[in-house]
C-alpha cells in the first residue's frame, strides 16, 4: 500500500457492515478520504469486482474509482462515496428524485449493457435459482422455525418452486446488479446514486433489480408509489424497445413473482446470517421481508395455498415468525 499512500496515514477506521466477509476502512491520507476493501481471497471473488466495476463504469454508471488493487491478497483501494445511503434519506423530501435517478441508472445497465456482448457474467439460470429457493426452505424453516414440512407442504413447496423458477425464467435477459437497493445506493456530491456492491452481477430475469429497488427488505414504500414507479419503468423500457414490456398486466406479474422469489431468498439468509455467521442485527427485516410475499400471495389465485401455509404455519404457528426473530430454536 506504500505506493498508494506514500506518506503515513492520518486516521484508519471501520467505514461499514457488511453481510459478506468483507470488511471496509476508511483512511485518511494528506487531508483525502479512501476506501480499503479488505476481501479474503478464499471466500469473497475479488476479480469479478473489479470486472463488474469496470464494465458499469464504461456504460457510465457511477461506481467507485479503483486506485489500487491486489486480488491475490484481497486488498482494493476505492473512491470513498461518504456515510450517506438511499437508507438514510428516504423518508426526506429528497427521496423521490432520489430514487428516480435510481431508476435512470437502473435503465441504463439494462438498456446499454448486453448480456450476449458480455457471456463471463454468471448467468442466473434454474439451478441458482433453484439453491436460492432452498436457502428460505433450509435456513429459515427448517433452521429458525424449527419447521418440519409435512409431505403435502413438501409437494406444495415444490410447486411453489416450480412456479417461481418458470417464470423467472420466462423474463427478457438483462443485466443484473443483484443487490440494488437502498443500503448500497450512496447519495454523492457528484452523480447519484453511487452504486456499490456489484460484484455478484449476473445475467438474468428483467424484472429483478426493479424489485430489489422498489420492495427494499429495509424499508416500505406505499403501494401506491411503487405502483406508480413500476408502470412508468415499463414504459421507458417498451420505449426503449425492451421485448416483453407491451403488457401492463403481464410486467406487474413478473414484478411480482419476481419478488417472491427474491424475499424468500432473502428471509433465508436473514436467518442464515443469525444461526450460522452469528449476524442477528437482520433478522428485524424479515417480518416486512416476508410481508411482501404473504401480500402477493394474496392477490394471485396461484398462491392462495401457499398464502394458507404461511399463515397457518408460519405466522400463527407453535414458532411463529413474530417470536423466531427473538428466541425460537438454537442460537
Amino acid at each position: 500500500m506504500t505506493t498508494v499512500f506514500p506518506t503515513p496515514v492520518e486516521s484508519l477506521e471501520p467505514a461499514s457492515a457488511d453481510a459478506s466477509f468483507r470488511r471496509y476502512f476508511r483512511i485518511v491520507e494528506q487531508g483525502r478520504t479512501w476506501i480499503v476493501m479488505d476481501a479474503p481471497p478464499e471466500r469473497e471473488n475479488v476479480p469479478a469486482f473489479l470486472r463488474v466495476g469496470q464494465l458499469l463504469q464504461a456504460v457510465g454508471v457511477h461506481v467507485p474509482t479503483v486506485h489500487a488493487a491486489d486480488p491475490a491478497q484481497g486488498f482494493v483501494v476505492l473512491d470513498d462515496f461518504g456515510n450517506t445511503s438511499y437508507h438514510a434519506v428516504w423518508t426526506t423530501p429528497a427521496a423521490p428524485a432520489l430514487y428516480q435517478s435510481a431508476l435512470d441508472t437502473l435503465l441504463q445497465m439494462q438498456s446499454r449493457i448486453l448480456p450476449a456482448d458480455h457471456p463471463w457474467l454468471p448467468a442466473y439460470d434454474e439451478g441458482l435459482l433453484r439453491r436460492e429457493l432452498h436457502i428460505f426452505r433450509e435456513w429459515f424453516l427448517e433452521g429458525l422455525l424449527q419447521l418440519r414440512l409435512s409431505a403435502v407442504e413438501d409437494s406444495l413447496w415444490r410447486e411453489v418452486c416450480d412456479r417461481l423458477v418458470t417464470e423467472a425464467l420466462a423474463q427478457p435477459v438483462v443485466f443484473v446488479h443483484r443487490d440494488f437497493h437502498s443500503r448500497n445506493l450512496m447519495v454523492t456530491t457528484g452523480v447519484n446514486p453511487g452504486v456499490l456492491d456489484f460484484q455478484d452481477a449476473v445475467r438474468g430475469p428483467l424484472t429483478y433489480d426493479l424489485v430489489s429497488l422498489l420492495r427494499d427488505c429495509y424499508l416500505l414504500w406505499p403501494e401506491l408509489q411503487v405502483d406508480a414507479w413500476v408502470e412508468d419503468f415499463r414504459l421507458r423500457l417498451h420505449a426503449a424497445g425492451m421485448a416483453g414490456t407491451e403488457s401492463p398486466a403481464g410486467f406487474r406479474r413478473w414484478f411480482d413473482w419476481m419478488g417472491m422469489q427474491r424475499h424468500l431468498k432473502a428471509v433465508g439468509l436473514f436467518a442464515r446470517l443469525k444461526r450460522r455467521d452469528d449476524k442477528p442485527g437482520y433478522l428485524a427485516a424479515i417480518p416486512r421481508t416476508l410481508s411482501y410475499v404473504t401480500v402477493v400471495a394474496d392477490q394471485y389465485p396461484e398462491w392462495a395455498a401457499f398464502g394458507r401455509f404461511l399463515n397457518e404455519r408460519v405466522y400463527a404457528g407453535s414458532c411463529a415468525v413474530t417470536l423466531a426473530i427473538e428466541s425460537c430454536g438454537p442460537p
